[in-house]
């Protein structure tokens, strides 16, 4: 079967669709580039708000359009929610809840006895490999990640928090660790496949490994000093973790890994008072948030810091949103996931008293956005004039008004850098110096410090 992969939401819907697709590969099927192109489409949805719903049925109904043909299957967080809403669109001919995602690969087998393209299977290399119109490649896990500079490995599913706002939890379960030598494995296996950079990805990925049992138990601080130790990765980045959780001397492996455990954390805040993260069931108060974040600021040079943040939570007053202006500003975040709230079907806080309105959430959110704006603006700004490790990726951009190709990659501590190089020389996937010169908006721009591959 060709089959065409798209989903939106959080990076473990990327891991999880990476994941899949290698194991359909294995399988002895194609994945396509462009829907246009599919037999089979496999989307994987998102309900983490209300907009999330909404894009994934837009989304849903543009594959439709694209390939009438198609026939698609759809998993997720919404599908999981509104199985029936999903199964009722046009060209969806299975939807696969999360308990049912990892066997996908399985519930899509039965379709290709009917839509196997013979003539493909015709074509088979000497050792038995289908032939790929893509290009042979060593091995699944290096075609999966062909061209790719970064692999967002699946570590962990599920949460046992209970926040009062979030369905995904629900639909997702209890947490569910992978074994650490499987991690590691994969790790290794997208190192030796060309990949740079790796982002260790889970619904509550500070809870790594405390699930498991006996002696396969560990934690999150475990895990990366074996990545670090055992594989040869370049570059290790961690997905969102929680403000709590974190085993002593968690910090610690930045010192350790200076030059490839990446400077930069996601912690989900939320929220800027105790009163609203009590009412979040947040486990965490604004006092110890301060603390962790001094913790992490006094061991990690360079560390750039983003966060999720919530307004409008029922109940929050004009005092409650003033004083968490003051603390988001205090924190110094270079970017947020800013979200207004959504009342959620089957969370607590959708039954809480004091809903606001949506004027004035949007009020809201537009004056969160304008404080993190503020200080995203002044953490860049105080990296002008310093050299970053920067990885490169996408295609160079063809210019106007000068020789060259324009570059676009993230330094180690998350910051978007756009960079000049001569047609000829490709940076895609590579890791180089580079001079942070002036800033853009959010992108920083610089020089490309290498000499023996950029001539001066």
């Amino acid at each position: 079967m060709r089959i065409f992969f798209d989903q939106i939401g959080c990076r473990l819907n990327y891991s999880e669709m990476e994941t899949l697709a290698g194991q359909l590969r294995s399988a002895g099927h194609t994945i396509v580039a462009a829907p246009e192109q599919a037999q089979v489409i496999v989307f994987n949805s998102c309900a983490v708000t209300t907009g999330a719903e909404r894009d994934s049925r837009k989304r849903l109904g543009a594959l439709q359009r694209a390939n009438p043909q198609a026939r698609i299957a759809v998993t997720g967080c919404w599908a999981t929610l509104y199985p029936h809403q999903a199964a009722a669109l046009p060209g969806v001919q299975l939807v696969a809840s999360n308990d049912r995602k990892e066997m996908l690969a399985a519930l899509l087998e039965p379709w290709s006895a009917e839509l196997d393209d013979v003539d493909l299977l015709m074509q088979m290399q000497p050792d038995g490999a289908p032939f790929s119109p893509f290009g042979e490649r060593p091995s699944v896990e290096s075609e999966q990640r062909q061209s790719r500079t970064r692999a967002f490995i699946k570590v962990q599913d599920g949460c046992n928090n209970r926040c009062t706002f979030c369905i995904v939890t629900t639909l997702r379960g209890d947490s569910r660790s992978r074994p650490l030598a499987d991690v590691v494995a994969e790790v290794q296996r997208a190192a030796d496949a060309g990949v740079m950079e790796v982002v260790l990805t889970g619904v509550h990925l500070g809870s790594y490994g405390r699930d498991l049992t006996g002696v396969s138990r560990c934690d999150l601080k475990t895990l990366i000093a074996a990545l670090l130790t055992e594989t040869d990765i370049p570059r290790l980045r961690l997905s969102s973790l929680e403000p709590w959780e974190l085993a002593d001397g968690f910090f610690d492996l930045w010192s350790r890994w200076p030059g490839r455990l990446c400077p930069h954390l996601h912690l989900p805040l939320q929220a800027g008072t105790d009163r609203q993260l009590r009412a979040m069931a947040r486990r965490c108060t604004t006092a110890s948030f301060r603390r962790l974040v001094a913790d992490a600021r006094a061991a990690i040079p360079d560390l750039i810091l983003t966060t999720d943040l919530i307004v409008g939570f029922p109940g929050e007053t004009d005092a409650d949103f003033a004083a968490g202006l003051d603390f988001v500003a205090e924190m110094r975040f270079t970017h947020a996931h800013l979200f207004p709230f959504s009342a959620r079907t089957g969370t607590a806080a959708a039954t809480f008293a004091g809903q606001l309105s949506s004027d004035v959430k949007r009020t809201r959110l537009r004056q969160m956005q304008a404080v993190v704006a503020t200080t995203g603006h002044q953490e860049r700004v105080r990296f002008l004039g310093a050299t970053r490790p920067v990885l490169f990726e996408g295609n160079g951009q063809p210019l106007t008004d000068q020789p060259g190709r324009l570059w676009f990659g993230l330094t180690d501590n998350y910051l978007r850098v756009a960079a000049i190089a001569p047609h000829a020389v490709e940076l895609h996937n590579r890791l180089f110096p580079v001079r942070l010169q002036a800033l853009a908006g959010d992108v920083l721009h610089g020089d490309v410090l290498h000499g023996d591959v950029l001539p001066a």
